[in-house]
């Protein structure tokens, strides 16, 4: 049990930090090695100060709809490791984990929606004339792919987990 209770633990630590990287790194879409694009910003690298040079990105619905989803996922999964935190404290034993495995499922559900909407709206999010073949997708995207399976896996893990002491 303790052993489970320490690799759920580490399991919703490690998601909570690649999401926050997912969120908040500048690397969405690649377009070249020293032009990327992000929820946030479009960047540009200067060679001559060796420096990111960026501005804000055009506001369209569909990127504020993927910042908010994002955003929420942060802290739907925040908020369930808080609980949590507070559960094991507080929970009767043989108590279940209700609302923890549902705020980390809902955070993985609202990942899981931010990507698909920036997989398929990606023309309107980066609202640029160049054709999207030039670009690629940067590894912030993947990473926010990958915390989906991994939050509702912790979300479905913290439903079934009972306290035993």
């Amino acid at each position: 049990m303790v052993f489970l209770l320490i690799s759920l633990i580490v399991l919703h630590l490690v998601s909570l930090a690649m999401l926050l990287i997912a969120t908040l790194e500048k690397s969405w879409w690649v377009w070249t090695e020293s032009e990327i694009t992000d929820l946030w910003y479009n960047c540009l690298y200067d060679n001559a100060t060796e420096t990111w040079v960026c501005a804000t990105t055009d506001e369209s619905d569909w990127l504020q709809s993927v910042q908010a989803l994002m955003v929420l996922s942060v802290v739907f999964s925040s908020l369930s490791f808080l609980v949590f935190l507070g559960q094991l404290f507080t929970v009767s034993r043989g108590g279940l984990f209700y609302f923890t495995g549902l705020c980390q499922a809902f955070a993985g559900f609202t990942d899981f929606a931010a990507c698909l909407i920036f997989t398929f709206h990606r023309k309107e999010i980066l609202n640029d004339p160049r054709d999207l073949s030039k670009g690629q997708f940067g590894y912030c995207f993947i990473l926010a792919w990958v915390c989906v399976p991994l939050l509702v896996i912790s979300g479905v893990l913290y439903v079934h987990l009972r306290k035993k002491q």
